[in-house]
């Protein structure tokens, strides 16, 4: 069966986080997005792991529901423990500041985890996303000592400044970040600015299992990506070898749902107080240096992956069309599951009503496509346009289908700015493009 995932999320505990981001709040939205398994993260930040002690309860191995007393949901979401750490710390003579996502097994073994991060020295009381002075590598030998059924993924590894592969602060691979446990560097969470295309073409990502997860700070952007699994049933320990590629029972990743990479914050170079944005081909031929401020851009995803990639892995997505009219993008060396690109269904909604997300004509009209079509997720991606066109109008209807096929344009985000996404281009009152050929795919 396929379960929707979203495992790195933050709670009212961490800084620059909606104190709406309560676990009953969460899972509330959960259904309206369509997300099966959450997680409780944070779990590092004492106040906040002893709500997830009160309030969760046990619904299998390593999973967790919330308590009847906290829920009026009528659909189960489920929990798992995941938690973003901050490492910040210097190696080879350059300061580093990595971002890891810890998975646990248990609440025992978070409870442990944290004690030992308090031990050296940590303030876990500081912020739901804890920094601590631990080398990435030394982080993961401190979970694996505590529990050889922990893992760690390295989380939105382009970010310039907090992604393992990041411009400003990262490495130029595992091995030199990890050292010897690279090889239990299972999965790499891929961040808003980049897409599974993009990691298919690093080397040392061939056999590991890309994922996508939201890293929302608030309940509207949780599932803006997420992955998708195939389990027998929910557990810690599926997930896990689903994740590992080394399921003996069938359990996968059946593919991951993303962003378009030029809508995240760091895709493109630039300085966003000189309002200067640049692509790679501008780097390469004008060089990294501001042209207004003199300083040096803050080196985008795209330029980054581009210095680490093989040319002989380019061009591997293969684009197929389902009868939806939605792309699936696939691996033609059939190494990575598919995935698909989408913009989230609020800013559709709020594009086609001529309004914004933040007006309340645009929410209740999400809502009500959510509540009568089941889930934001099943609007994307599998309701017919003529169900979306009743509920929503011909307008909305028509920008699901431009969103679906990639008929958009996007003003690529740099530096800390969000892309700008336009469904309908200057002018465009319908949809003008002839459809291209359909091909089938199993999903």
């Amino acid at each position: 069966m396929h379960f929707v995932a979203d495992l790195h999320l933050h709670s009212k505990y961490s800084r620059a986080v909606s104190q709406s981001m309560t676990l009953s709040v969460m899972a509330q939205y959960a259904k309206q997005k369509g997300i099966d398994i959450l997680t409780a993260g944070d779990w590092t930040h004492p106040l906040w792991f002893k709500e997830i002690q009160s309030q969760l309860e046990e619904a299998g191995k390593g999973v967790y529901k919330i308590k009847e007393q906290h829920s009026n949901l009528k659909k189960e979401v489920y929990f798992l423990l995941s938690t973003e750490i901050s490492c910040i710390y210097k190696q080879e003579d350059k300061l580093r500041r990595i971002h890891n996502l810890v998975f646990v097994p248990d609440l025992a073994t978070a409870d442990k985890v944290s004690k030992e991060l308090v031990h050296r020295g940590c303030n876990l009381s500081a912020d739901g996303r804890p920094i601590i002075g631990l080398s990435s590598k030394n982080l993961y030998e401190l979970v694996l000592s505590i529990n050889n059924h922990a893992f760690l993924i390295p989380c939105h590894i382009w970010t310039p400044h907090f992604g393992v592969y990041g411009s400003a602060s990262g490495f130029d691979s595992l091995q030199e970040a990890y050292g010897e446990l690279a090889s239990y560097i299972y999965a790499i969470e891929t961040g808003l600015s980049s897409d599974p295309d993009m990691n298919w073409q690093i080397p040392e990502l061939k056999n590991r299992s890309i994922l996508s997860f939201s890293d929302a700070h608030s309940p509207a952007k949780m599932a803006r990506e997420a992955t998708v699994f195939d389990l027998e049933m929910i557990s810690f320990e599926n997930i896990r070898k689903a994740i590992m590629k080394k399921s003996s029972e069938g359990n996968k990743v059946a593919y991951t749902i993303e962003f378009y990479p030029e809508e995240g914050k760091y895709h493109f170079s630039g300085h966003r107080n000189c309002k200067v944005v640049q692509g790679p081909k501008e780097i390469a031929e004008s060089g990294n240096i501001c042209p207004v401020c003199h300083r040096r851009l803050t080196e985008g995803v795209l330029f980054r992956v581009q210095q680490l990639s093989d040319e002989k892995l380019l061009g591997r997505a293969v684009i197929k069309k389902n009868e939806q009219g939605l792309h699936w993008f696939t691996d033609k060396l059939h190494e990575q599951p598919p995935y698909v690109k989408l913009v989230p269904l609020l800013e559709i909604v709020a594009e086609g009503l001529h309004s914004t997300v933040a007006s309340q004509k645009s929410k209740d009209m999400f809502a009500k496509l959510c509540n009568e079509l089941d889930s934001e997720i099943t609007v994307l991606l599998k309701a017919q346009l003529a169900d979306i066109e009743k509920i929503a109008g011909q307008r909305i209807a028509e920008g699901v289908k431009k969103v679906r096929s990639g008929d958009i344009e996007i003003n690529p985000g740099y530096d800390g700015e969000y892309g700008k996404v336009e469904i309908w281009k200057e002018g465009e009152t319908n949809g003008t493009k002839t459809d291209s050929p359909q091909l089938s795919l199993d999903i």
